[in-house]
């Protein structure tokens, strides 16, 4: 079957939203993942077309993306994406047998994330200026991302509809626009009614649904939220390296540690596998220890 990289990425990038359920960010990383591959076979491999892929074509491919600058697990990420391709390919007859079904993806091993303790966060949330214009905003923020968990793009599109206030929950779009319902605290939604009540004298609101606004009356993006971080941990002065996902890593730790579920955890954060969650049964060896050294019964002093 003759078939064009235009046409099968097209095709691909369908099957994700639809089929996938992806978020558009997921679906974004998958489709560079393709034309990455697509570029390196034709500086490569004579331009061979999609149809025509082969394990020697992908092996070659794989060997390229490790000599290259990428981590280790973006590297396996683009890997996961060439298999998803493939299987893509498969469901639509394109080709007949998988070529990427013996590839080996390079290990990752675990890597904890960075956790902030609950000094750090204070810290963070009392050196924000509340005199100026922002500052009521990016206090509410980081109570709304450690308080509830949020992923980036969580946050950003949260709206005002979504909090119910009665119940003390958030309804929450995740990944592949799964929802679900996550506690919101008392001290989360003060800061954010503070927030809104100088959010009132505006100007111009361009959606007024939007919980979290810029000086434009406008959705903040992703990037602004990263700054926001950054910025309030640099004037806390916190030397760690720390992203807008360190807080909701720093949730979910704190959960863990005061002896939450991790069932109960899993649904808040929105993973699909409990094997995700239990990363965060392994960062804080401390609480580990003692947990072992006051219930295990050959730990025990006699």
């Amino acid at each position: 079957m003759t078939v064009s990289w235009t046409d099968v990425i097209k095709g691909f990038g369908r099957y994700l939203r639809i089929e996938r359920s992806l978020s558009p960010n997921s679906v974004a990383a998958y489709l560079s993942d393709v034309r990455r591959l697509r570029d390196y076979l034709e500086e490569n491999r004579g331009g061979a077309g999609p149809a025509s892929l082969s394990y020697g074509d992908l092996s070659g491919f794989v060997a390229h993306i490790a000599m290259s600058d990428d981590a280790v697990r973006t590297q396996a990420r683009i890997i996961s994406g060439i298999r998803s391709f493939c299987s893509y390919m498969m469901i639509e007859k394109i080709i007949t047998e998988d070529p990427s079904a013996l590839l080996e993806a390079p290990r990752t091993g675990m890597k904890l994330p960075e956790v902030l303790s609950v000094e750090e966060i204070d810290r963070m949330v009392a050196s924000i200026d509340l005199s100026e214009p922002s500052g009521h905003r990016n206090r509410a923020i980081i109570e709304t991302m450690y308080g509830c968990g949020l992923r980036v793009s969580e946050l950003v599109s949260l709206r005002l509809t979504d909090i119910h206030r009665r119940e003390g929950f958030v309804k929450i779009t995740g990944k592949g626009n799964k929802q679900r319902l996550v506690p919101i605290g008392r001290v989360t939604l003060k800061e954010i009614d503070s927030y809104l009540e100088r959010r009132m004298a505006m100007p111009v609101i361009a959606d007024q649904n939007i919980l979290f606004l810029n000086r434009r009356g406008r959705k903040l993006s992703r990037v602004m939220i990263f700054n926001i971080i950054r910025e309030t941990a640099d004037a806390a002065g916190i030397k760690k390296k720390i992203s807008p996902h360190t807080l909701r890593h720093s949730f979910a730790t704190h959960l863990v540690e005061g002896g939450a579920d991790l069932r109960a955890v899993q649904e808040m954060l929105g993973h699909e596998s409990i094997t995700t969650t239990e990363i965060y049964t392994h960062i804080d060896r401390s609480y580990l220890r003692d947990t072992v050294l006051m219930y295990h019964p050959r730990a025990r002093r006699r």
